[in-house]
C-alpha cells in the first residue's frame, strides 16, 4: 500500500474586515540578490562559543588580504557565510590569542588555535524570493538562505554583548535586585518570511546577572549592609557560610597588580581572617595574609575578614578582588527574586514598544556593516498590519438562573446571578490546614468555610455536609500521614461514606508543598483536592470563593457552562471530539526526571467536559503512545454520551516547525480530522491597558507566505503586554475556512473550567 504523502495546510480565503496594529516586526525593505557562499568552519582544539568567536575575530581581523576583503560572518559553532566567494576553496590558517585577552572557562583555555574552512555550498537567493510571493516551496536554499540572515544580523551584536543562545543582553536600564544581582534586558532578533518579504521579529527577554565591580561591595550586599564599613566588625561562622554560598564559582579578578591583572574562579572561603590565614614562603617561613600583602604590596583594609581561595590553593583577600562583569546568575531564583524579576520583565504595550525601539538602536541596523556588505536593509519602524476582531461568544449556565446567558466584556465576566449548568453534590469532605492554630484559629477557617458553602449554593452546587471536620499539619511534615488523616475525618463525619474532597490552605508560599498534596491525593490516596492560600481566608471575598466553587464543581464531575450552539456549530452539527495534547518536561538541568504526556479530550458534544489520558515518557516533544491515547479518548467519548465521533478537532502544544513534517507523517488521521499547532508568542483598537482587544486576529502580512496560520489575542492581559497565540495549521479534511476556523478557535477560549475569563490559547 502506497504511504499518503503529507502537505502543510495551505491558507483557504479570509473574511476581509481588517483594522490596523502595530507589531513588533520590522520589515526587511532590501534583500541581496547575488548567491551567499557558506563554509563549514572547524576551529581547534575545541573551545565554547563565546571563545570561538573571539578566535574567529582574531582571524579575520589579521587575515583580511587573506580573505579578499571580505568580512565573513559566523554562528559561533561551525558556520561561515560571504557576500562573495573566498579566494580559496578550502584553507587552514594559525590564530594566536593574546595572553590574557580569552574569557575565563574551567580550566586555563589555550592561546594557539587552528582554524580549517571549506567551502560547503552556494546558496541562490533566488529561490527564497519564489517562496515569499508564494510561487515555490520551502526548500533546502530557503532554509539556508534564512539561516544565513539569522547569522548576517546577529554577529556583530554577539561579539559586543553577552548573548545566550538567541537573545543578546545589555546593563542598559539593569536594575538592582539584591545581594549583588541585578536584572539586565535582553532582545531578541529572528528573520522570520512573511507574504512577499522578509521580515524582523525583535522581542524582549530578561535574565540576572551579578553586579560587576568591587568584591567587597557584594559581599556587603549579601549580608543586607549598607557599605562595606559595617563589615569591620568581623563575620560570624553562620555569616561567613552565607557569603561563601553567594560567592562560590564566581569569577574575579585580582587589582592589587594593575598591570598585571589575572583572572580566578572563586572555590571557597577561608575558616579564618586574612590577619589568621598562614601562607608558606618559600617553603620555610610562615606568614599570615595580611603581612605578606604589607609587605608586598599595600596595607589591607579588611584583614579581620576572610581570604578567597581560587586554584592552586590561591588565598586572596576580599577587598582585592573585583567581581568580573557579564556574569549570569544561574541558580534558580526563590519566589521573592522571581516575583522582582517579573516586575521587571513585564511593561505596558507603550514602555514595551518603547524598549524594543531601544533593542533596534543598539542594533543599528543602518550603519551594520555586515548588512551593508551583504545589500541587506531593514526599516526602522515597527510594520503596521492589517488584522479584524471577531465577535464575542455567548455562554450558557442554567435555566433557572437571573441570568442564564452572558456575553464577555474585554474577555472577562463574573458569576453574578448565574447557577451552574449541572452543579455538583457535596457530602463528605473535610479540611486541612497547614498553618498553626496561632497562624489561623478554626474561628477564622470556620468563617471562610461558611462563605464558601453559601457561594456554592447560591452558584448550584448542592453541599449537605455544611460543617467538615478540620484538620491541621506542618507544611514540612509527612504530608500523606496528613491527608490521610483528613481522608478519615471526613469518612467518620459521613458516617463510612467515601470522601470525595479535601480542601487544603497553605502557607502563601510553597510550591514543594502544593505539588506533594497534588501527587499523593491523585496517585496515593486517590480523592480530590483544592488547595487555597491562606490570605484568602482572612477576610472571604465573594469572587475568589466563586471561582473556587467552578473547580470544586468540575472536580466532582459538574458541568459549570457551555457555548450557546451557533458558536460551536462545527461541533453540533455531527459528533465531534476535542482534543488537546502537550509534553512537560523536567525543570532546565534535571535530565534525570521523565517527561510527561498528556491527551485531553471532550466527553460530550457540547465540549463542556473533558478526560484526560497521561503517559510517562523519555524527554521528547513527541507524544510516544498518541494511538492508545486516542483510543482510550474515542472510547471515553462513547461511553459518556452514547455517540461514535465523526470528526476531531486536534489542539496540540509544544512542536516546532522542525517537527511538522514528522507529526504529519506520524499522525495518520482516521477520522475526519483538523490539526493545529499553537505557539506561544502587537495601538489603535486597544483596551484601556494599550493592549488589542480579546478577539484581535492577524492572518496577513506578518503570517506564512501561503500557509494556514494566524496569531489570534483571546485574552484580555491583567498585567503587561498580552502576548498572542500562533496557530498553525498542519492537516484539515474538515474544510474550515480561515474565519470559521479561527472563530471557533477563539469562542473555545471562553470554555476553561476554572475561571470566567477568556484564556491566552485554546485550553482543556
Amino acid at each position: 500500500m502506497k504511504k499518503e504523502t503529507f502537505q502543510i495546510m495551505k491558507r483557504p480565503g479570509i473574511e476581509n474586515e481588517p483594522i490596523k496594529v502595530q507589531t513588533n516586526f520590522f520589515e526587511v525593505t532590501k534583500l541581496p540578490k547575488m548567491k551567499i557562499t557558506h563554509y563549514d568552519v572547524t576551529i581547534s582544539p575545541e573551545v565554547p562559543p563565546r571563545l570561538n568567536r573571539k578566535v574567529f575575530a582574531c582571524f579575520s581581523e589579521e587575515n583580511k588580504n587573506a580573505l579578499g576583503g571580505v568580512k565573513p560572518v559566523y554562528d559561533g559553532k561551525a558556520n561561515m557565510f560571504t557576500h562573495k566567494k573566498l579566494p580559496f576553496e578550502s584553507k587552514i590558517f594559525e590564530v594566536e590569542l593574546e595572553k590574557g585577552s580569552a574569557p575565563m572557562t574551567k580550566t586555563r583555555p589555550p592561546q594557539g588555535f587552528k582554524i580549517v574552512i571549506r567551502k560547503a555550498r552556494d546558496i541562490d537567493m533566488e529561490d527564497l524570493f519564489q517562496f515569499l510571493n508564494a510561487k515555490g516551496n520551502m526548500t533546502n536554499n530557503c532554509k539556508m538562505a534564512i539561516n544565513a540572515m539569522n547569522i548576517i544580523i546577529r554577529h556583530e551584536i554577539s561579539a559586543k554583548y553577552p548573548t545566550l543562545r538567541n537573545p543578546f543582553y545589555t546593563p542598559q536600564g539593569a536594575t538592582s535586585l539584591r545581594e549583588g544581582m541585578e536584572a539586565w534586558q535582553g532582545y531578541y532578533q529572528s528573520a522570520r518570511p512573511t507574504m512577499g518579504k522578509m521580515m524582523i521579529n525583535i522581542d524582549l527577554s530578561a535574565t540576572t546577572f551579578y553586579e560587576g565591580g568591587p568584591l567587597i561591595q557584594m559581599v556587603a550586599k549579601i549580608l543586607g549592609l549598607r557599605s562595606p564599613n559595617d563589615l569591620r566588625r568581623g563575620l560570624s561562622d553562620m555569616e561567613r557560610q552565607k557569603v561563601e554560598k553567594g560567592i562560590k564559582n564566581l569569577r574575579i579578578n585580582d587589582n592589587h597588580r594593575p598591570e598585571n591583572k589575572r583572572k580566578f574562579k572563586i572555590e571557597k572561603l577561608t575558616q579564618t581572617s586574612a590577619s589568621d590565614t598562614m601562607l608558606d614562603v618559600d617553603n620555610s617561613n610562615k606568614i599570615n595574609v595580611e603581612t605578606y600583602f604589607q609587605n608586598k604590596y599595600r596595607r589591607l583594609l579588611y584583614p579581620f575578614l576572610p581570604c578567597i581561595i581560587a586554584r592552586k590553593n590561591i588565598h586572596l583577600p576580599i577587598e582585592i578582588c573585583d567581581v568580573i562583569p557579564e556574569q549570569r546568575y544561574m541558580r534558580k531564583l526563590d519566589r521573592d527574586l522571581s516575583d522582582k524579576m517579573t516586575n521587571f520583565a513585564r511593561q505596558n504595550p507603550t514602555i514595551r514598544a518603547n524598549r524594543i525601539q531601544t533593542g533596534l538602536n543598539i542594533l543599528n541596523y543602518q550603519n551594520n556593516e555586515y548588512l551593508k556588505q551583504f545589500g541587506i536593509e531593514v526599516s526602522n519602524n515597527m510594520a503596521v498590519v492589517n488584522a479584524r476582531i471577531l465577535p464575542t461568544p455567548t455562554i450558557q449556565y442554567h435555566q433557572s438562573s437571573r441570568e442564564s446567558c452572558v456575553r464577555p466584556n474585554c474577555g472577562s465576566w463574573n458569576l453574578r446571578d448565574k447557577k451552574v449548568i449541572n452543579g455538583a453534590i457535596l457530602s463528605s469532605w473535610s479540611v486541612l490546614a497547614f498553618l498553626s492554630y496561632k497562624d489561623l484559629p478554626d474561628q477564622a477557617i470556620k468563617l471562610f468555610v461558611r462563605e464558601l458553602i453559601t457561594t456554592c449554593q447560591d452558584t448550584g452546587m448542592n453541599i449537605s455536609e455544611r460543617d467538615p471536620p478540620i484538620c491541621r499539619a506542618n507544611p514540612i511534615g509527612d504530608t500523606k500521614e496528613s491527608l490521610q488523616k483528613a481522608w478519615l475525618k471526613a469518612r467518620d463525619k459521613a458516617w463510612g461514606a467515601k470522601p470525595q474532597l479535601i480542601l487544603c490552605i497553605l502557607p502563601n508560599t510553597g510550591l514543594y508543598l502544593y505539588a506533594e498534596i497534588k501527587r499523593i491525593s491523585d496517585t496515593v490516596i486517590g480523592i480530590a483536592t483544592q488547595c487555597i492560600q491562606s490570605k484568602h481566608t482572612n477576610k472571604p471575598v465573594k469572587q475568589y470563593c466563586a471561582n473556587v466553587c467552578l473547580k470544586m464543581n468540575i472536580k466532582l464531575g459538574g458541568e459549570n457552562s457551555f457555548l450557546i450552539p451557533e458558536h460551536i456549530q462545527f461541533l453540533v452539527d455531527e459528533p465531534t471530539i476535542l482534543m488537546g495534547a502537550s509534553v512537560t518536561h523536567p525543570l532546565s538541568g534535571n535530565n534525570e526526571g521523565p517527561s510527561y504526556a498528556a491527551l485531553c479530550s471532550s466527553v460530550n458534544v457540547k465540549a463542556s467536559c473533558y478526560a484526560a489520558s497521561i503517559r510517562v515518557q523519555s524527554h521528547t516533544d513527541i507524544l510516544t503512545d498518541l494511538a492508545n491515547m486516542v483510543k482510550e479518548s474515542l472510547k471515553t467519548f462513547y461511553q459518556a454520551c452514547g455517540l461514535k465521533p465523526k470528526k476531531i478537532l486536534f489542539y496540540r502544544n509544544g512542536v516546532s516547525k522542525s517537527q511538522f513534517m514528522y507529526v504529519l507523517e506520524n499522525f495518520i488521521p482516521a477520522f475526519f480530522l483538523t490539526y493545529l499547532i499553537l505557539q506561544t508568542r502587537v495601538k489603535k483598537n486597544a483596551d484601556k491597558s494599550g493592549n488589542c482587544l480579546p478577539g484581535t486576529v492577524v492572518d496577513m502580512d506578518i503570517t506564512h507566505p501561503f500557509e494556514f496560520d494566524f496569531y489570534l489575542l483571546s485574552h484580555a492581559g491583567l498585567h503587561g503586554t498580552s502576548r498572542p497565540t500562533y496557530y498553525q495549521v498542519l492537516y484539515d479534511e474538515n474544510g474550515f475556512d480561515a474565519n470559521r476556523l479561527q472563530t471557533l478557535s477563539y469562542n473555545l477560549c471562553h470554555t476553561y473550567v476554572r475561571c470566567t475569563r477568556a484564556v491566552s490559547l485554546v485550553r482543556f
